[in-house]
Order: structure tokens, then sequence, then C-alpha cells
């Protein structure tokens, strides 16, 4: 059962159940007034934090646990800081994410420890940054979408998502990513933004944002979360590792960074996150966006947004250069923020607000207005009425058929033929050779192809690369799979001693389209991923099942530079 206040939440909610039109204050719902009223200090600003946890399991112990929160288990982390959230990840450290079944467990167990129903999160924007894998329903990602030119099929993939991660008890998706990519060197971006083209990547922004979200309280919805204001598209560093600047003016930020953002309030987003950037032309005092009222006054007052602002990890560099672990969450607040993610040591951040609204620093009805803005998001979201799932009944939401054949369909619109000279194939090949980047990968497409892989990675050797040439011999196709080609001298060596064989090669970019501006490889394809349901297309395309349909979402410069749009069919 979920404690007193969450069931006095849902009471209030149950009778309320009248949701304002969206031109009307949500902030007057009567659900959401009446809870902040029933909250004490300590309770409001646990709302303001997002944490990681440690385990799959609610009640199991997990060692890291203990380092970081001085407790054991997830429930009981939930249970002592009463977070407004918490954030699921993947990774061997955290390890939160097995099985559909088992999600579903771990946030029901961790629902029953909280007071007031979490929004429980993660980061599944498809493409490169995914959470939740197989059995789940995958999508190659936001730029193949942008190849793929249709709000449709964005909207489709997002509600397809947002259904199957609710059925799993997560109701929040730190997705989409609406950074206008418009420098080909960066190195945290790239492929995760829909387009170098604002409108463009506007258009998918609110079409994913109206996938995710659905209609208020529907039980299929997520809370979407559209980032990194103002805009990391521009910078050729990682704000995980350090600083970035963006030296953007804002005439230059209005024109360029600004439609998605704008796009994505007028959608009706309920959450944007914030740049770990410095933007010294909007702000000279060279803190983070995340930390900068003058950035994030563009949000409020240009852009009209009255969501909730949720930082960046604040366990990354880009925020944690200039001041300590206790200063950030008092300075973000201050800035305009309502919530803050993946503090490094939750005690100590909950424990510097709550000093700064004792000493003055900060007014608690500062922190009520911050409350009253997350509230409102689980309110409208559901997230108060509903926050138990089935567990009896997730494997049957997860990757059902009718969803896998509407990521297929999507994915195959998506592909881009940017060269052509022997596509599609007369016949279906007696021997095909995958080669090139990525383990998995080069399997995926050798497997779908009937052939033979032989991967070499990012970097092949003159070993690997010789071994290559003498398999290319016995075959009649050779596919070059590429990734981050322009940085890679062996990756290009590779691909011009394949094409030297005489053989039919097809060169393929399975991330950054950015490629195929660097050798002379005639036939050239991107796909924007390397996921499997991309190289699935891949394989259609190249055996001549499908048409190429995709176009270029960004312009590619390079020795052989390719314009936004371009792109060739059969």
């Amino acid at each position: 059962m979920l404690r007193p206040l969450a069931l006095a939440a849902a009471a209030v909610a149950a009778a309320s159940l009248v949701v304002p039109p969206a031109t009307a204050d949500p902030v007057q719902a009567q659900s959401v007034g009446a809870l902040l009223r029933g909250m004490t200090l300590e309770q409001k600003v646990g709302q303001l934090f997002v944490t990681h946890l440690n385990g799959q399991a609610p009640d199991e112990a997990h060692p890291n646990n203990k380092k970081d929160f001085g407790v054991d288990t997830p429930a009981e982390v939930v249970a002592k800081y009463q977070p407004g959230g918490v954030i699921y990840f993947n990774n061997s450290s955290r390890d939160n994410i097995d099985t559909p079944r088992q999600i579903a467990r771990l946030s029901n167990g961790l629902q029953r420890a909280s007071r007031i129903p979490l929004a429980i999160a993660t980061d599944q924007e498809m493409g490169i940054v995914t959470r939740i894998g197989a059995p789940a329903t995958q999508f190659p990602g936001n730029m193949a979408l942008g190849a793929g030119r249709s709000a449709a099929d964005a909207e489709r993939a997002a509600a397809i998502t947002a259904r199957e991660l609710r059925a799993m008890g997560v109701n929040q998706n730190f997705a989409p990513d609406a950074d206008v990519n418009s420098n080909p060197a960066n190195p945290v971006i790239g492929v995760r933004s829909y387009s170098g083209d604002p409108a463009l990547a506007a258009e998918l922004t609110a079409a994913q944002v109206r996938g995710y979200q659905q209609r208020f309280l529907s039980k299929h919805g997520v809370a979407a979360t559209a980032k990194h204001f103002p805009g990391h598209g521009d910078t050729d560093e990682d704000s995980h590792t350090t600083l970035p600047k963006v030296d953007r003016t804002v005439e230059q930020w209005r024109q360029l960074d600004a439609p998605p953002f704008k796009a994505a309030v007028a959608a009706g987003i309920d959450s944007i996150m914030t740049a770990h950037i410095k933007v010294p032309k909007i702000d000279p005092s060279g803190e983070p966006a995340t930390l900068s009222k003058p950035a994030l006054d563009l949000l409020r007052h240009e852009l009209g947004y009255d969501g909730v602002i949720i930082t960046d990890s604040l366990q990354m560099a880009g925020v944690r250069q200039l001041h300590s672990d206790a200063e950030i969450p008092v300075l973000a607040l201050k800035a305009g923020v309502d919530q803050l993610l993946m503090p490094m040591n939750l005690g100590v951040a909950v424990e510097s607000v709550l000093a700064a609204v004792r000493s003055g620093e900060l007014t608690e009805e500062r922190i009520d207005q911050s409350v009253l803005r997350i509230l409102r998001m689980k309110f409208l979201r559901g997230m108060l009425t509903g926050p138990l799932v089935d567990e009896d009944k997730v494997d049957s939401a997860i990757g059902t058929p009718e969803h896998l054949a509407t990521a297929q369909a999507i994915t195959d619109r998506t592909v881009t033929a940017v060269r052509n000279r022997d596509l599609p194939l007369a016949a279906k090949p007696t021997y095909a050779l995958v080669t090139g980047w990525g383990e998995t990968t080069t399997r995926t497409l050798a497997g779908l192809l009937g052939g033979t892989a032989l991967p070499t990675g990012s970097a092949p050797t003159e070993a690997q690369i010789a071994a290559a040439v003498q398999a290319a011999g016995s075959a009649d196709l050779v596919v070059v799979l590429t990734n981050a080609l322009s940085r890679q001298p062996a990756q290009q060596a590779l691909l011009t001693r394949l094409l030297a064989t005489g053989k039919t090669v097809v060169a393929v970019a399975v991330q950054n389209p950015y490629d195929v501006a660097h050798t002379a490889a005639p036939n050239w394809l991107a796909t924007y991923s390397y996921s499997a349901v991309s190289m699935a297309a891949l394989a259609r395309v190249i055996t001549g099942e499908v048409r190429p349909a995709g176009t270029l979402p960004v312009a590619v410069p390079g020795p052989t530079p390719y314009p936004f749009g371009h792109g060739l069919s059969w």
C-alpha cells in the first residue's frame, strides 16, 4: 500500500478528475493545492530531487547504496529521502534494468516506499541513448527520424515508446533531445539531434512531445523532457567531462537553437532539461546555463514556459567546475530550476537547500513555486492517481507484433542513399562480407544478408585490414560499416583497400552521416543508427526489398560536401 500522504493525494486527485483546459492555470487544480498545503518543508525539498539508486529489486541490498546513501536497498533510499523522482540506468554500477517484469516490480516497490507518488524516469531517447533494450520496441533515434521527414512517424514512435515505458512503471522520459546539431564536430549530441535545421528539429520535437504525453491523465503517456536548454548543438566538447562554450548571441539563439524549445512549449511539454554549457553572450558571468538566471529567463519569459525545469545530471563536470556540491543546488534554484537531477551526494544536497531556507537565502515561497510545478506535472500526467502497474500484464504490453512492425516500417523510411552506382543488387549475393566498425552490428547485418562478419573495430590494424582484403576475394558483395571515419585514418585505409579489390563495395555510415564526405566509395548509405532495426532496414535497401527514402537532415561538410536534403532513390 501507498503511505498515508500518497493515499490522501490520490483521494484528492480522484475527487478532481476534471482537468482544467490547457488555457487555464493548472496550479489551481484542487488536488495540487491540497497536497502542497499538507506537506512539511522537508517533504517539499524532497520533491526537488531526482536521484539515481542502485540495484534491480526494491528490497534487495546493493553495496553501492550504502556508499551513496547510507542505506542498503533502493526502497530504503526512497523511504529515507522521499525524493520527487528517481532515474533508472542500465550500466554496471547502478544496474536497474533487466527485464520488463523486473522493471515493473522495481517501480511498484519504489512507489510503495514513497509518501507521494514518484516520477520514475529514464533516458529512452532511442538510438545511441537507449536504457531499456529488447524486448522493448526499438527505434533508430532522432536523426534517423529527421531523415525520414515524417512528423507522423516521429509521433507514432514516441507513442509506442511511452506506452511500453508506462507499462513498466516508468512515467517520465528524458526525451526528446531538442538540440539542433549545427556543429559536425559535436562529440555528445550528433545523431541524438533530429537535424541541423531548426525548423525540422522543431517540427519533430513537437510531434514527439505529443506522442510521449498523450492526453491529460492518460494511462499510456509519460511526461516528456526536452533537452538541453538553451541548446547543446553547437559544442565541440562534452559537458560530461568539461564546461563547453557556445558563443551564440541572443539573436542567433533565437534563430538557431530556440525553435525546437519554443515548439515543445507550444506542444505543452511537461519538463525541460538544462545544459551545462556557458553562453557568454547571454550571460557573461561564466556560469553554466544550469546556474544562469539570464539563460533560464529566456525560457521562462521569452518562451513563456511555466513547466518544470530540471537540471542535467549534477554529477557532470560541466556544472561542478566553479562551485561545491553543496552550493550547486541552491544556485540552481536561484537561477530558476525546479528539480535537481542526481546530485553527487543526495544528503549534502538536501541539507544545503534546507539550510538555505532556514537562513533566508531561499524563501519557502520560492520552494513552493517549484513544488507546485512538480505536483502539477504529476497530476496532469496521471502519476498521482495511478502510480502502480500490473506486473502480470507487462510482458504482453512490451514489444508487441504491432509495435515491432510499426518500428520496422518507420525505420525502413529513414535509410539515406548518398551515392549510388550498384544498388539495388540484381540478385541476392551468393557470399556477402560485412566488415568494419561494430562487433555486434557487423554480425547482425551479416546474418540478415546470409554472409560472413569480419569486425575490425574503430581503428583496424594492418593485420585486420589484410584479413578483410583476403576475405573479400571470395565475396560478390562487401559491406563496410563506418563510424567517425573522418577521425580514424585506419577506417579510411580499410575502405580504400577494399575498394581497390574491384569488388562491389557498399559503405555505410552507421552513426553520424558526416563520414560520407571523406572517401570516394561509389555506394554510400547512411542509417544514423547501428541498432538491429536499422540493420534490418539497411539489408532490405541493399537487396532492393525497399527503396531508400531518407534525405540528409544535416549538411555534410568536407572534401566531398552534401547539402541538407540530399538523398537518392531508385
